[in-house]
């Protein structure tokens, strides 16, 4: 095993993980904040920079603040609870600059300060806990500890979703305890229990409960149902997938409301969603009123506005916007988001709005004589940002105007400098954080041709 060696710290890097330097050489540390000195182990070195593991804070930072959650030291979840909030702010707008010059060459883009989340604990509106099999042939119950894909810890207390979600976890591992049902053993592919998945409406104070299993009927199910609705008057459905597959997502092939109408709804902006199960809905509630209203802002609607929104998922900024455009024409791969798109443009009466299911890349060669020739373009990608050729395909649109919303800003660096490249020009950049605590970071932009 190496020896320990001491390393100063300087910065925090785009993945969350701090760098310090030995010797001219670039290591990143899974731990410390900036200004600090550490006790540190190398764990692997490579030609361009080593990996180290922090054993000890020799000099903490001033930046440095006690976390708040118990189990702060062995939960992969908030990396930086221990750091500022207002510094954690300052390095996610860093991140992005940085981003932009370096992976886009774009050196001169302002990019305002990081929009601060209204709540910085309880933000959550989703969290998916797992079960897990323990060597001694009981269980637990909760999150994933840090840099482990196979090892969950008990949750007692998460500062994330809410209090409520904390007491249904404990009723749900109490209740699988006691009835002695099986837990799914991802080793083995055996037994029952896989996953509990709470989502609410911050807005509304809906709950849903999601149960995700191997395949089988749910033993005593009509007692847990009684069980959480009692304890949580605020649940209004509970859902039960059956998931059979090894890979070990929190998503079900077999859907079957147990209890309620299998959905929840919030309010954003003054429009109604529904959410079920497998739904994508933006985690932080409040803090995506403010994302979509600063993307509305920027896309500046009027009353003859056709607008094309790409990878629109459930139509949220689509609908959102529709009440002041003429029209409003979505994109969306994903079949289950397509259909919750038009139930919610139909719920909100948006009869302007219109979705679209199949790939941009291929909806934008193959029905571009079909689409309106669109005034303004919401683009809202997943991580990996807009594949090349449908890239190619918005700059053929010649939209006067674009609006990026974006949750990772190496990509959207990446497709910027494409798009300014092409003949638009970027203006400022705003960070959003969605999600205090952690690396990730969202941003707003928008393009003028």
């Amino acid at each position: 095993m190496s020896k320990l060696v001491e390393i100063d710290i300087h910065d925090l890097a785009f993945d969350g993980k701090a760098v310090g330097q030995i010797g001219g050489k670039v290591v990143f540390l899974d731990a410390g904040l900036p200004g600090e000195r550490v006790l540190a182990r190398i764990t692997r070195r490579k030609p361009r920079y080593d990996e180290a593991r922090v054993e000890r804070v020799l000099s903490p930072s001033e930046d440095r603040v006690p976390p708040v959650c118990v189990h702060f030291a062995h939960c992969g979840g908030c990396a930086w609870q221990d750091l500022d909030y207002q510094r954690q702010l300052e390095f996610k707008r860093k991140q992005v600059q940085d981003c932009l010059v370096r992976l886009g060459g774009l050196k001169d883009v302002e990019v305002t300060p990081t929009l601060p989340s209204p709540d910085v604990f309880f933000y959550r509106n989703k969290m998916e806990f797992s079960f897990h099999v323990q060597p001694d042939g009981g269980f637990t119950l909760g999150l994933h500890r840090r840099g482990r894909f196979d090892d969950i810890f008990d949750l007692h207390a998460c500062h994330l979703q809410s209090e409520r979600s904390n007491r249904i976890v404990s009723l749900v591992r109490e209740f699988v305890s006691t009835r002695r049902i099986a837990v799914y053993d991802v080793r083995h592919h055996a037994g029952f229990m896989r996953f509990l998945v709470v989502r609410e409406g911050k807005n509304t104070g809906q709950v849903m409960i999601n149960l995700v299993t191997n395949y089988g009927d749910f033993p005593c199910q009509s007692e847990l149902v009684d069980a959480l609705t009692t304890a949580e008057p605020d649940i209004v459905t509970i859902v039960h997938n059956q998931n059979g597959q090894k890979s070990n997502v929190a998503t079900g092939e077999v859907e079957t409301v147990i209890y309620g109408p299998g959905y929840i709804e919030e309010r954003l902006l003054g429009c109604t969603f529904r959410i079920r199960a497998n739904s994508f809905f933006q985690t932080n509630t409040r803090q995506a009123e403010r994302l979509y209203a600063l993307a509305i802002d920027l896309l500046d609607p009027s009353p003859d506005m056709a607008v094309l929104d790409l990878y629109c998922g459930a139509g949220v900024i689509g609908i959102l916007v529709a009440d002041r455009v003429r029209e409003v024409t979505g994109i969306e791969s994903v079949g289950d988001a397509v259909a919750a798109a038009r139930e919610n443009a139909a719920l909100n009466g948006r009869d302007n709005c219109r979705f679209i299911e199949g790939d941009v890349r291929r909806v934008l060669r193959e029905q571009r004589g079909e689409l309106p020739s669109p005034d303004a373009v919401i683009l809202d990608p997943p991580r990996g940002g807009l594949h090349p050729k449908a890239l190619s395909r918005v700059v053929d649109l010649s939209a006067p105007r674009l609006v990026y919303v974006s949750c990772n800003p190496a990509t959207f660096a990446r497709d910027a400098r494409i798009l300014c490249d092409d003949g638009y020009a970027l203006g400022t950049v705003q960070p959003v954080d969605m999600f205090p605590h952690t690396k990730h970071i969202e941003l707003v932009a928008r393009f003028d041709r």
